[in-house]
């Protein structure tokens, strides 16, 4: 499952009384809901696919479904340290509008008790954690490295924790609080940047602007954490396809993020939340998804950026680092709309 989504004591103050009045569950759960996962394969359902063989069993952490992670973590722990997503306004993004998913903060207790009691089964044989929902570095730096401390302390085997982020959510956090976040072992997040470009960010409500996000995984940078950032093919519809493709490519000119991947914009629920935003959209055909991506990669001057074109919405897989593997992606691309 992929998001198409997809952020000084002062600021921690402010962003803690933000989730407090926000997001606190009610009631903290008196049990733990012990979850038996299919291990190994889709009927994980992205809750803890992947994991070694023998965690095969009883997992103790609380899930409510549905519970999404990028492919890159099917062999992370799920680790729920928000249950939605606190912005969850994107009109192209359905991922977390069921009404279970509501945003909230998990109470800390619970989270740092879901560590231990998992590290207490599987502590020497969990080597990735992925910190979900939709976005943890909403929470606040302090509770955040709480969590990473309880990792460490009780998942000593883990060796990369990871996230998705929205942009807003480091506008609060200084250089500085970022810098600790990645001492303590926030090692990699995903950025749904979805567009470079302010007209389409504003037509589907991100909530974003270049901007914002540039500041956002430049700050990521800084402090050492991998970014992986996700674009949109087709967001920008066939009125404002080539703006898209050339202001995307322009932030990640600007930022030189260590990933970057491109999916193809759907709505398996249905278009009418998005249109009604957006009602000059029209939807590209396969051949203008190639060409739009063909644009995207023409603008594009990376040094050292792995690129993956290989979610299930698209219609052509390509692989590569850029800009070594440049020309030899634009010919992939340029042979498939030439066909």
């Amino acid at each position: 499952l992929q998001s198409v989504e997809e952020q000084g004591a002062q600021g921690d103050a402010e962003e803690e009384e933000a989730v407090d009045e926000q997001a606190r569950p009610s009631a903290l759960p008196k049990v733990f809901r012990f979850m038996r996962i299919a291990l190994g394969g889709e009927e994980a359902d992205g809750l803890a696919g992947g994991l070694p063989r023998t965690l095969r069993g009883m997992i103790p952490i609380r899930y409510v479904e549905p519970v999404f992670r990028p492919p890159s973590e099917a062999e992370s722990l799920i680790l729920p340290v928000t249950d939605g997503c606190s912005w969850n306004e994107c009109t192209f993004c359905e991922m977390y509008t069921a009404p279970q998913k509501k945003f909230r903060a998990r109470d800390e207790s619970e989270v740092l008790e879901s560590i231990r009691l998992t590290g207490e089964r599987y502590g020497d044989q969990v080597r990735r954690i992925f910190l979900a929902d939709g976005d943890a570095t909403v929470l606040p730096t302090r509770r955040l490295l709480a969590i990473l401390e309880a990792i460490r302390s009780h998942l000593p085997a883990v060796r990369r924790v990871s996230s998705y982020c929205l942009p807003r959510n480091l506008r609060k956090k200084s250089q500085q609080e970022i810098d600790e976040l990645a001492a303590a072992g926030l090692s990699m997040v995903y950025v749904g940047a979805e567009s470079g470009d302010d007209e389409v960010l504003a037509a589907v409500n991100k909530g974003e602007t270049f901007e914002t996000t540039r500041e956002a995984l430049d700050k990521l940078g800084a402090a050492g954490i991998t970014r992986s950032v996700m674009i949109l093919n087709g967001l920008g519809g066939k009125v404002h396809s080539r703006q898209h493709a050339d202001n995307s490519a322009r932030l990640a000119n600007a930022t030189q993020p260590e990933y970057l991947a491109t999916l193809v914009v759907s709505f398996p629920m249905g278009e009418q939340r998005f249109r009604a935003g957006f009602p000059e959209w029209e939807p590209l055909s396969q051949h203008e998804l190639f060409v739009e991506t063909e644009q995207l990669l023409s603008a594009l001057e990376l040094k050292r950026t792995v690129f993956r074109s290989d979610h299930a919405s698209n219609y052509l897989v390509l692989k590569g680092t850029l800009g070594a593997d440049k020309a030899r992606l634009l010919a992939q691309v340029r042979q498939a709309i030439e066909a």
